[in-house]
């Protein structure tokens, strides 16, 4: 029976007219431990599960017999799916629609041919293998006529009835060697929803914020302040940060809670930076007028001031926080009565942008590439990032 039904969803035709992608996920919920043993299906695994998919949704909502399902198989997280634009399904869609339909049967899938899948947002990056939830892209392509019903029926059942068929669950756990908690199928609403939550829940929602904006409302600008009062602010496709020296000039309280202060704001950075940098966008400083902005390789960077040849040679001073390590670089200079003149803050965002960070510094400014460890957050009088009014030696 099973066979027969497959047969029918495979051959029915689509309407001529323009067709609506209706995005979704097969979502993996993986047991504890357990990491599947690849990331991609070649063509013919890929051509098996979709069947048994079509099979899935068919029981749900009868009515997909009369759009063309599309399944990339390859496993992805969540960050690698919802970025910008979702290139992910836009590829698979354009891939699906590329097939002429005189030889198209409305199940069409797309797996790896010599370990690479057909365009490069369905290759899965093995950064981000190790949540406990690999989610495999799918979309329905329906006639405009049919659309608007069908995505309404999907969201309603896929919420309620939406696990898998116990077919379609054990070949995954036989093909990928895994074990698996849950397996159900998800809109693209919903697993927008579903990240939405977990950003809530550690303290991320303005970092959500900014992210819905980018791909939902990429036209329109999006300003919020993270958990620590540093401002944010989407657009034109970037995400712009308060400068963190800017931000410390209107704290209150004395040094050791500014510091403390201080050193949360740069761990956020930290958190925004890698946290966008894996959902397809960039973090650049929002510096003041007549400040320089920079964004490097692992690094944020601001120049404040240009050297004064009437003050000492610039040096390098390395801020430090525990837990941190090195959590801003500044360039300064010492001048007459051994006041210390700022030139520029660095923030690395990685431990390994350190050293190239030193070097680059060194270079631009004309000195030694000594870091000068300072062992704590340096302040000056007014309780802004400075550096040491003396010689270190």
């Amino acid at each position: 029976m099973l066979e027969l039904l497959l047969f029918v969803i495979r051959n029915t035709r689509v309407e001529a007219g323009p067709l609506q992608a209706l995005p979704a996920v097969l979502a993996l919920e993986l047991s504890p431990g357990e990491h599947p043993r690849r990331l991609s299906l070649d063509r013919d695994e890929a051509a098996e599960l979709a069947a048994l998919v079509a099979l899935d949704l068919h029981a749900l909502v009868p009515q997909v017999e009369q759009a063309r399902l599309a399944l990339a198989g390859a496993l992805f997280d969540a960050v690698e799916l919802l970025r910008p634009g979702f290139p992910a399904w836009s590829t698979l869609d354009e891939l699906a629609r590329r097939i002429p339909r005189g030889q198209l049967e409305n199940v069409v899938a797309f797996g790896s041919h010599e370990g690479r899948m057909p365009a490069q947002p369905l290759e899965p990056d093995p950064s981000y293998a190790d949540g406990p939830m690999r989610l495999l892209p799918l979309s329905l392509l329906a006639p405009e006529a049919l659309a608007s019903e069908l995505s309404e029926r999907l969201e309603v059942e896929l919420v309620g009835r939406g696990e898998a068929g116990t077919r379609t669950a054990d070949w995954l756990m036989r093909t990928f060697g895994i074990r698996l908690e849950h397996v159900r199928y998800l809109s693209r609403n919903d697993l927008l929803a579903l990240t939405c939550v977990q950003y809530e829940h550690v303290n991320l929602a303005p970092l959500w914020q900014l992210l819905e904006a980018a791909m939902l409302t990429p036209y329109r600008a999006e300003t919020t302040l993270s958990a620590r009062g540093l401002a944010l602010r989407y657009a034109d496709g970037k995400v712009w940060a308060q400068s963190p020296t800017q931000w410390l000039a209107t704290q209150t309280g004395d040094i050791a809670e500014r510091r403390h202060a201080f050193a949360g704001i740069v761990f956020e950075l930290r958190q925004y930076a890698a946290l966008l940098q894996a959902h397809g966008l960039s973090l650049h400083l929002d510096v003041p007028p007549g400040g320089h902005a920079e964004l490097g390789n692992g690094w944020l960077g601001e120049t404040v001031a240009s050297a004064d040849p009437a003050y000492d040679a610039p040096a390098l001073f390395a801020h430090e926080a525990a837990g941190l390590g090195v959590v801003a670089v500044t360039v300064a200079q010492r001048g007459p009565g051994g006041r210390a003149r700022a030139l520029a803050h660095t923030y690395p965002l990685q431990p390994a942008a350190l050293g190239p960070l030193v070097t680059l510094l060194a270079d631009r400014f004309g000195t030694a590439s000594d870091l000068h460890a300072l062992g704590s957050i340096q302040l000056d009088e007014h309780g802004l990032l400075g550096a040491p009014a003396t010689a270190l030696h």
